[in-house]
This record gives structure tokens, sequence and C-alpha cells, in this order.
């Protein structure tokens, strides 16, 4: 049979998931709805930085250049490092751009054929059943619509844009009895940087959000209007976030990101060992996670100005929440630039904003929501099955069902890259697309449905464990090296990637470690 492969996306995940591909000898498709590539790195505003420090966001065959000097770079050095990555591996001829995929549907198997399977596409097998996938592709610049068939489906579509998570309030107090201005943070990200820095000059703003995109809008609108218009922020659940210097953010890959920081947390699968260490070394996990937050309130003014979490460090940091703080976020809330209000709900009124507990309304001629994305929403609406829709998303109060983070165990021939989390997406990403292609090319043996649905509930359970009312976040990062540990052996590959007992258990782990791992056999 044919083994077409069609990767709908341009961004980090599907160069990845390309550039692996083709290693391995197939000739991918990459369908791009933009006429560049880098996803969400086109669609930030002007003051945004890497959320994590360049060595650790890198990919493992292909080093920042030299001259990037910022241990967290700017936007736009982000971009160009992702652009050359996809130049130096001659990329750019296997993608479509202006290419957007409208929706797929999976053909040639009847859903009570598939229901009766034991293993995944029948056979266990990436390219094993007689069915295709019918992909609608619409032509942004001649509004021309294609189908396209395939065997394989890589979705790369990224869960941080396109489907806006808009609050919804009654109609009394929605925002169309403001008389200002409303927008998400999307829409301020996506204009050009000119119109933007002239769509808030001389505003009165007020920014609803807390966590890293609030943080950076809140910064351009009081570098452009001082303390004359002051940006309003409005937070209903601050999060812990770091500084970008001092000690905790210097020993955190010490503190969290090595292989005695993981025997401190239950991990799904473990042995009775295993899980027997990680309940006496709980005092110590709650200690370090207390520590964290005992520094960042000496650090930070947060109880001067009401934003001291309610919920520990360590679930933020479990649900890929620990954000970077701008360098000088707080000189602005000093200096008047910026005011706070914590406040669970509000309202919108004519003038503008009124929060719980005030009557006077926080008057506003333009509001920013930056209250995040429906990326569960978003990929559940690519499918044209109502199947295929509700095997994704089960039930509010499920993850998504991905097994290795990768394959959903009743969806053949289809990969989901980039909806799981990592602290650091990029390394995650790659070693997902490495576990992905040894698939594709038979080098894996997948466990039966059922045991790949028992091993999506396990991480399911550990995910709502440590990361609480935000474990819909899928977030594997304070369990990222057990969990390569795994995608590791599934490719015969040795997990043990440091030289010496104490590097292994002591040292942090990153990009580097994994280098040349699609070579490297036990």
């Amino acid at each position: 049979m044919e083994r077409r492969v069609v990767i709908i996306g341009a961004g980090i995940s599907g160069l990845l998931a390309c550039k692996y591909s083709v290693e391995k000898g197939f000739d991918p498709v990459v369908f791009e709805a933009e006429d560049r590539i880098g996803g969400v790195w086109n669609h930030t505003i002007q003051s945004t930085k890497l959320q994590n420090a360049k060595d650790g966001f890198r990919f493992s065959d292909f080093d920042w250049p030299a001259s990037v000097q910022e241990i967290f770079p700017s936007h736009t050095e982000v971009l160009d490092y992702v652009e050359s990555y996809a130049r130096h591996f001659n990329l750019y001829p296997y993608i479509k751009f202006h290419s957007r995929v409208i929706n797929i549907d999976f053909v040639g198997e009847s859903f009570e054929e598939m229901k009766t399977w034991d293993l995944w596409g029948g056979t266990g097998m990436a390219f094993g059943s007689k069915g295709k996938w019918h992909i609608t592709v619409l032509d942004t610049e001649t509004n021309a619509t294609e189908v396209h068939q395939t065997e394989f489906v890589i979705l790369c579509i990224g869960r941080f844009s396109g489907l806006p998570n808009i609050l919804e309030l009654p109609p009394a107090y929605c925002s169309k009895v403001f008389d200002g201005k409303v927008m998400h943070s999307m829409e301020y990200s996506d204009m050009e940087k000119s119109a933007a820095a002239e769509l808030i000059k001389g505003k009165r703003i007020t920014i609803v959000g807390s966590q890293k995109s609030a943080v950076d809008l809140a910064i351009e609108c009081a570098e452009a209007n001082g303390v004359k218009y002051p940006c309003v922020m409005i937070q209903r659940n601050p999060h812990w976030l770091l500084p970008g210097n001092g000690f905790l953010i210097s020993h955190f890959g010490h503190l969290y990101f090595n292989r005695f920081a993981e025997l401190r947390l239950h991990k799904p699968g473990q042995n009775i060992l295993y899980w027997l260490l990680a309940t006496v070394l709980s005092p110590l996990r709650w200690g370090i996670s207390k520590f964290s937050e005992i520094y960042l309130q000496w650090k930070l003014p947060l109880k001067k100005y009401g934003v001291v979490p309610r919920h520990s460090f360590l679930e933020d940091l479990s649900s890929c929440q620990i954000g970077m703080l701008p360098d000088n976020f707080y000189d602005k809330v000093e200096e008047g630039s910026i005011l706070i209000k914590r406040s669970q709900s509000f309202r919108f009124c004519r003038e503008g904003l009124i929060v719980g507990g005030e009557d006077k309304p926080i008057s506003s001629d333009l509001v920013i929501l930056a209250t995040g994305y429906k990326g569960d929403q978003k990929l559940k609406n690519i499918f044209r099955s109502s199947v295929f829709q509700k095997y994704l998303v089960p039930s509010p109060t499920s993850t998504i069902p991905l097994y290795r983070q990768v394959i959903h165990p009743r969806i053949p021939q289809l990969a989901v890259i980039g909806y799981t989390e990592g602290l650091a997406n990029l390394p995650s990403f790659e070693i997902r697309c490495q576990w992905l292609t040894h698939l594709l090319d038979g080098n894996i043996k997948l466990p039966s449905i059922g045991a790949m649905e028992k091993d999506t509930a396990r991480w399911e359970s550990h995910m709502k464990r440590y990361g609480r009312r935000n474990f819909w976040r899928s977030c594997v990062g304070t369990t990222n090296i057990w969990y390569n540990d795994q995608l590791c052996k599934d490719m015969n590959c040795n997990p043990r990637r440091k030289k010496g007992f104490l590097a292994e258990w002591f040292q942090p782990y990153g990009p580097a470690d994994y280098a040349g791992l699609a070579d490297q056999k036990r």
C-alpha cells in the first residue's frame, strides 16, 4: 500500500514532524494556512520574549547562532532561528503555503468495523488498514477548495491560537453594553506592530488576565501611556511568575528538572518501589514548592499588591503555567502606570468594567481579554466525524486521551504533535516526532487498544493529581524525564543519557541529552 503522509501546520511541531519524516524516507506534504512558517511565533506582541532559557529551547541537532547573546531571546530571534532550521534541513520544498485545512475525514473503514479492532488501525501498524484520510483544503489566495487523500495525518495545529476563549456573561453585562472597543489578545497580536502601537496610544486600557500574555500586554501599554493613562489589570486567579534573574531561576533545573527531582512525584506506570519512594519524599516535594513560594514573595511585592496565588507553586508547575515576568513589570506597578485589581468576577457597563465588590466602574476606552484559547475545541473541530470528535473530548472533566501523548487509541492513522505541553515545548515536540517516525517506519510495536487506554487513564490521573483544577492543560513538564524514558524504550534507545551516576541523577536534563537519539540503539 501507499505510505503518504500529510502534516497540517508549519509551526515548530510541523517542521520537526517534516524533518524526521523525510529522514525516514517519506515525502510529506505540509499544509500551512499562512504565508510563512513559525506558527504562534508569527503572532506575538512587540515585547514578547522566549519563556525558557535558550539552552533549554533548542533543536537537538541545530544550535542557536552565536549572534543570539541573550538568555531569553526576543520573538524575532526565535522566529529567525526556526526559519534557519527549516532552511538548513531544506524543509521549504515540502510546504504548501496559503493552504488552510477545513476538515479531515477518515473513509474506507466503517465505525462498526473499527469498534471490533483489538489493535490500533486493526493491525497495530501506522499503515495497517485500508482506510484513507480525505483532507479538504482551502487555497486562501484563490478561495478554491480541493480534497487530498493520504494514508497518514499528523496534526500540528497548536492549541494557543485560532480559537480564543471568550468569557460568557449575561446579556445585560456583556461587552455589547460597553461604549468602547473589546478585543482578544489574539486580535492584538495579529496586528502590525505600528498599528498596534497606534491603537493603544493615549487610551485608557483594561486587561483581563494574569498569565504571560496579560503581563506582556500590560508592559506594552504602560510604556506607551505612562501614569497619565495607567493600564488596569483585572486578575481573577494570579499565577506564580518567575523573575528573569536570582537564585530560583539560576537553580531551577537542579530543583525540578533532574531524575532525583522526579523521584518526589508519583508517576504513571511506576513500580511499587518508586511509589513508596515518592511517598517517603513527599515532605521534600512540599518543602521545595513552599521554598519557591517564600522566595518569590520575598523577591517580588506580591503581598503588597494582593497577587499571591492561592494555589501552590508545584500546581502551577505541574500544569505548565509557570511563566517569566518582564524585567520591569513591578517597576511599572510601583510608578503607577500599571494598576492591579484582583477579582473573581467583573461585568461590562457603558463606561468600562465593574469588578466584584466595587460600585465605581473602571473607565476604559479599550478592553483586551487575555483569557487564553479553546485548544481542545480547535482540535475537535477539524474532524468531520462526530464519533472521532467524541473520542477526542469524551467529557469536560477529561483530558484528550493520547497514548504517549501522540496517538489516540481509537483514531487510526493519525497523530497529534503539540497538544500536550511541556515546560520547554520544542524539545518535547522533537522527541515525540522521533517516536512517531519510528512508528511510521514500523519499528515500534504498539500494545492493544485496551492497554493503550489504560495507559492514557493513568496519565490523566497523574495530571489531575498534580495539576488539579488545571489538569486539562495536559502537562507532562514535571515528569518529562520519566515520559521521555518511555519513548526511548519504545525506540529501543538507552533512556539514561548522562555519563556517570551523579550526573544521571542530579544534573538537569535538556535538549542536548537527546541529540542523535534516532541513531542510537541499546
